[in-house]
């Protein structure tokens, strides 16, 4: 663990603050910035192996021990032709990995015609779809990927009203197959949903003797439809995941409504600016009638001063989670609610944004664990290594982290998951003077982990449940001088928005709280803070980090893996999807050279299974990269699954830039055997190896999932 003082590490000041939120969406890079060195540049083997259906990203994947590959067609472009004009799960028959670390495949070509766009092509094997959204399942009484309340109505557009993050059923993420025999010819295929509310469906699959998977649909069921899950508040945006060493599916909630500040900004700002103008996030807008709704009265209320309220988009779907929970739906009118307040049922935003642990998960009904100790934030993939104690967590979105956690105890060894104890950590990159400018396939990040805080699941579930019972009614009546029962207009609305602005959200942990545990902390050490700010860093893991100068700047961190069982010498994997923004403006600490296409970085595992070196092997183009450079190059890399021989699968949520087609990839990386490090083209300048060596465009995008142009809350953009 590092040791430092909080006023020795924080960088941003309340004007610098202000500067990156006023800009709102994401900051430009300006046109005339040279292009990035040696970008792109892969230092191994980088090979196309399937092409997604047009519109769809390619999401999930996962390779059985017979080496056959599974994935999910995430939201495809309805005018596909059928089958791909629906969300799937399937995998490629007739092909099987073969695991020994070498090539057993030629590279796919790029698809060239708009037939060849529409459809999910392979460099072997054929798609076969297993299951596809809204399939009847469990007996004919509830659709694959959709929730429903608690009498059983399911949770579509067509029933309901509101704001929605995604069309239930649409978006299809991590697939994790739990074998229930020692061939793994049967078991149970668990795939995340990423809506909300969230969900979890279990399949039977079984293979035949040719070798072919065979899902039954009457025995699967969405897990979200059951007591063991609604009684933990259900779960939101279920995106990837992983097979836990105990054989059992985590699903990760990537709860992208959690940011309380905006991009750089902390709360430390605000309270010294004295007002949260400028610099207010999303969380401090959960429980406002039409939360959506508060960037418009944003820019309304404030004109020229109005900011980004980062992932205002994301709150989408609350209004869907309360029905999920019991709440009686309010007066709708057209697409949206009207301004009366839900005030019988309403979820508590402390509960949503962890690791989800389905224990048992062969049971009739498997048993659903929340890891609240492990932290709250936008997860995307926990990667559990073979100590069963050491956990590497990533935070999707513009300035996010990545984090790890250490439980006293192996996980598994705890009789009840709720006295799993550990420490939760944020990074802090050490070389930052190093990195300022430099092209980041030149940079090998310096990590070393600052300590949040200490505490058991049983005690952070106990400070979660402190805020259940607050709903839309209480943002009014305790920012206003409102009482239940009365009109509520448009002018109290802005009252009580305008009052939260400047104050915070009362009915949650509020500013006071973090900047004294921060003022604690630097003082006493994480061990020392009075009792009742222990909750701080587990419940506003981001705001804490940020507090105490973490290097919280990392954008879209989406994908963590390491090949199953790893040891010391091991490589962890690290996805970040948009080197841009924070981690490359003048805004943030990090000052890195802008690379749109994103960048996966290795670590090895050290002895104790803590890494503290990223060092770079695939980096992406820059935005305004030609085809010549594009169509070969891996762009936003999103999931990353490690094979048992080392190889890496990479999947792309991509923003096209330059390439000759608009499909997403799936990739296979072969690491390098020898001169580690230096990469076929150690100069990146192989003109014959356009995609792999150093590209020639302008950094472009702005944009991110904390923006509505990467997430329009209509299952377009996740």
């Amino acid at each position: 663990m590092v040791e430092f003082t909080r006023r020795t590490l924080m960088a941003s000041s309340v004007a610098a603050a202000l500067g990156a939120s006023v800009a709102g969406v994401g900051q430009a890079a300006d046109p005339d910035d040279p292009n990035t060195p040696r970008a792109p540049l892969v230092r191994g083997e980088l090979k196309r192996f399937s092409t997604t259906a047009f519109g769809a990203e390619v999401t999930g994947p996962f390779v059985f021990g017979d080496g056959s590959l599974l994935y999910s067609l995430q939201h495809p472009d309805r005018e596909n032709p059928a089958p791909y004009d629906r969300a799937a799960v399937g995998y490629f028959s007739g092909f099987q990995f073969s695991f020994d670390g070498e090539s057993d495949f030629d590279e796919l070509s790029t698809p060239e015609t708009d037939a060849e766009r529409r459809t999910v092509r392979s460099a072997a094997g054929d798609y076969e779809i297993l299951a596809r959204e809204r399939d009847v399942i469990n007996g004919g009484s509830e659709l694959l990927g959709v929730p429903q309340t608690p009498d059983g109505t399911n949770i579509t557009s067509d029933q309901f009203s509101g704001s929605k993050y995604a069309d239930a059923g649409y978006t299809p993420d991590c697939n994790q197959f739990v074998a229930t025999n020692d061939e793994e010819t049967e078991g149970y295929l668990f795939t995340n949903w990423e809506a909300s509310p969230g969900n979890v469906s279990r399949i039977p699959l079984s293979r035949d003797d040719d070798g072919s998977w065979t899902a039954d649909l009457e025995n699967a069921l969405n897990l979200a439809n059951t007591d063991a899950l609604r009684d933990l508040g259900g779960t939101r945006i279920n995106c990837y995941g992983d097979l836990s060493p105990w054989n059992t599916m985590l699903s990760a909630e990537e709860n992208y409504g959690h940011p309380r500040v905006s991009l750089t900004a902390t709360v430390g700002d605000i309270v010294e600016q004295g007002t949260g103008k400028g610099l207010r996030g999303a969380h401090e807008f959960w429980n406002r009638p039409n939360p959506t709704e508060i960037q418009a009265a944003v820019d309304d209320y404030y004109g020229d001063e109005s900011w980004f309220v980062q992932s205002y988009w994301a709150v989408a779907g609350v209004e869907l989670l309360a029905y999920y929970l019991g709440a009686e739906p309010v007066d709708q009118s057209g697409d949206g609610n009207d301004l009366t307040p839900i005030g019988d049922v309403y979820p508590n935003p402390y509960r949503y944004g962890y690791i989800v642990d389905v224990r048992d998960p062969a049971a009739e009904t498997p048993e659903p664990v929340k890891y609240y100790v492990m932290g709250r934030a936008a997860w995307e993939c926990p990667d559990v290594q073979s100590d069963e104690r050491t956990v590497y967590l990533a935070s999707d979105g513009d300035s996010k982290g990545v984090y790890k956690f250490v439980a006293d105890e192996p996980i598994p060894s705890y009789d009840d998951p709720m006295d799993l104890a550990g420490t939760l950590y944020a990074p802090y990159v050490t070389n930052r003077d190093a990195a300022v400018d430099a092209p980041p396939a030149d940079v090998n990040l310096e990590i070393e982990w600052v300590e949040l805080g200490h505490a058991t699941n049983a005690e952070v579930a106990a400070w979660v449940a402190e805020y259940d019972g607050v709903t839309q009614v209480d943002y009014l009546e305790t920012h206003t001088d409102w009482t239940e029962g009365d009109e509520v207009t448009p002018e109290l609305l802005e009252a009580a928005d305008r009052a939260v602005v400047e104050g915070g959200n009362r009915d949650y942990v509020t500013d006071e709280e973090i900047v004294e545990w921060a003022d604690q902390y630097e003082t006493r050490g994480p061990g020392g803070v009075d009792e009742e700010l222990r909750r701080v860093p587990f419940l506003e893991t981001r705001a804490a980090a940020k507090e105490i100068g973490a290097t919280i700047e990392f954008n879209k961190a989406e994908g963590i893996d390491s090949v199953d069982g790893a040891e010391p010498g091991d490589y962890v994997y690290f996805g970040i999807s948009a080197l841009n923004d924070d981690m490359s403006n003048d805004a943030g600490d990090l000052q890195l050279q802008r690379v749109d296409g994103g960048v996966v970085y290795r670590a090895e595992l050290e002895a104790d299974y803590d890494v503290s070196t990223l060092e770079p092997v695939i980096v992406g183009p820059d935005a305004s990269d030609p085809a010549a450079v594009a169509d070969d190059a891996l762009i936003n890399v999103d999931n990353l699954a490690v094979l048992d021989d080392g190889r890496v699968l990479c999947c792309e949520d991509a923003d096209q830039f330059g390439r000759s087609y608009k499909n997403d990839c799936l990739y296979v990386y072969t690491p390098e055997d020898d001169d580690r490090g230096h990469g076929n083209d150690p100069d990146g300048d192989d003109a014959d190896n356009p995609g792999r060596g150093e590209g020639d465009g302008n950094p472009g995008r702005g944009d991110d999932d904390d923006t509505p142009g990467r997430g329009d809350g209509n299952g377009n953009g996740n």
